[in-house]
């Protein structure tokens, strides 16, 4: 009995080998999302399916976390995992560290998430729309030079408002080099002055439409100044083209409705303005004749002395007051003439003059005895200081016998600041002699110091 493995110990062989096999750590695999459920923990259970086979499969909460769109039954998802064995079940599974769309999913994933940051980003800001105008001159028309979408757009102007000039301007519309032409198409359109601009083509897969999505193709758009059209595919398709532009129309031809008037609206809006002119003229004359007749029968028409006698007569007494008001002013102003005459008379200039003068040379004298006052004072100040000075200056103080004792320049005035041997200097009145001390002696102690 010793020879036989039991189950844990054979599966616990299996997982080893697994966890051992260095192809069987990263794997991509391709399939389709099958029993899928997430739990409450955040992790996601699920199975890898094809058309032949079934793979479990285990994404843990950290890894769930990290992706950019919520799986769902069905989606056909491309995975990074790592082989390995459940050994409860004894079953091998997958654990999942990456997955995305597969395909066409992962365009409109791709989709959804270029949508959200042009979004965010402000490209489809509505306030931001420009309106496209009633009655065109020029409509510039950026699509394939062949198929339905052109030959649609210009049928329904024709159609509608054979009054427009279209410009048909030929571009890519599918392929690796459609997005780049769309851009410059756009851009030189955006050049011709034309009132609207209509972009588009003909319906198609996502991956057929797929330039209209394009960021730069959006941007495009958005920096057009010139109106924009966006008439891409039919009414089910909706591209970021549809929401950038000024107006999304589902289809081609709506494109051209949205752009142009219908001429048969228009012929009947000029019967409704004919019509409504011609009564309008009637009612008009109609009581203008009446008011003719009103002023024909008013009685100063009939007597025209009447409209003007009253404006003659108050003529008349306006002259007469403006010619006595200005009578009134010349003589006012001709008497203040006088005075300021009389004011300023010569001699009256003279004799202000005189008194002027007077002021002047009574208020110099003053000036002149004021400034001798102030020059005695300041000249007796001035000698009691220099007496002051003099009296408290060294010169004076040393010729009443006093001398000024110095060592090294500087003065001494406390026996503390001498000591025996040192040499000292003694100003007098007639010059210094220079000195040795012998002795010191100080007041505090009484005693001589040899120190």
């Amino acid at each position: 009995m010793e020879k036989y493995l039991t189950v844990s110990a054979l599966t616990k062989y299996i997982k080893y080998k697994f966890d051992q096999d260095p192809y069987l750590q990263t794997v991509l695999i391709k399939g389709e999302v099958s029993n899928f459920k997430r739990h409450s923990s955040g992790h996601l259970y699920f199975a890898l399916k094809d058309e032949q086979s079934v793979i479990s499969a285990m994404m843990f909460k950290a890894h769930a976390n990290a992706l950019d769109f919520d799986p769902k039954e069905g989606d056909q998802v491309i995975v990074e995992a790592r082989v390995s064995v459940y050994e409860r079940r004894g079953s091998y599974q997958i654990y999942v560290n990456k997955m995305q769309l597969d395909g066409i999913g992962n365009l409109y994933q791709k989709f959804e998430q270029l949508k959200k940051k042009l979004e965010k980003e402000g490209f489809f800001d509505t306030t931001l729309k420009k309106t496209i105008p009633k009655y065109p001159k020029k409509i510039a028309i950026v699509t394939a030079s062949t198929g339905a979408a052109i030959r649609d757009i210009l049928n329904t102007i024709q159609n509608r408002y054979p009054l427009v000039e279209p410009i048909k301007i030929s571009t890519l519309v599918q392929g690796q080099q459609a997005k780049e032409d769309i851009v410059t198409k756009l851009h030189y359109a955006d050049t011709l002055g034309a009132d609207t601009i209509i972009i588009g083509r003909g319906g198609g897969s996502i991956e057929d439409l797929w330039n209209f999505n394009e960021e730069d193709v959006v941007k495009a758009i958005f920096r057009c100044q010139t109106p924009v059209i966006s008439a891409v595919g039919h009414e089910t398709d909706t591209t970021l083209s549809d929401f950038v532009a000024d107006v999304r129309a589902a289809t081609p031809t709506q494109a051209a409705m949205i752009a142009t008037p219908d001429k048969q609206e228009l012929y009947q809006l000029l019967q409704k303005s004919q019509s409504y002119l011609q009564r309008f003229i009637t009612q008009y004359l109609k009581h203008a004749r009446q008011s003719l007749v009103r002023y024909q029968e008013y009685y100063k028409f009939k007597q025209p002395t009447l409209l003007y006698e009253q404006h003659i007569q108050k003529r008349d007494d306006l002259d007469r007051l403006l010619h006595d008001t200005m009578q009134r002013t010349i003589e006012i102003q001709q008497q203040q003439l006088n005075i300021l005459q009389q004011r300023f008379h010569l001699r009256y200039f003279y004799d202000t003059i005189k008194r002027h003068q007077l002021t002047t040379l009574q208020l110099r004298d003053q000036l002149h005895k004021q400034q001798l006052r102030i020059i005695n004072n300041k000249k007796q100040q001035l000698i009691h200081h220099v007496a002051s000075l003099d009296n408290l200056s060294p010169t004076q103080t040393m010729l009443r016998g006093y001398s000024i004792v110095k060592k090294d320049n500087d003065v001494i005035t406390s026996t503390h600041n001498l000591k025996q041997g040192e040499h000292i200097e003694v100003t007098m009145k007639d010059g210094s002699i220079g000195a040795m001390i012998e002795e010191v002696k100080r007041k505090d102690d009484g005693k001589k110091s040899n120190i």
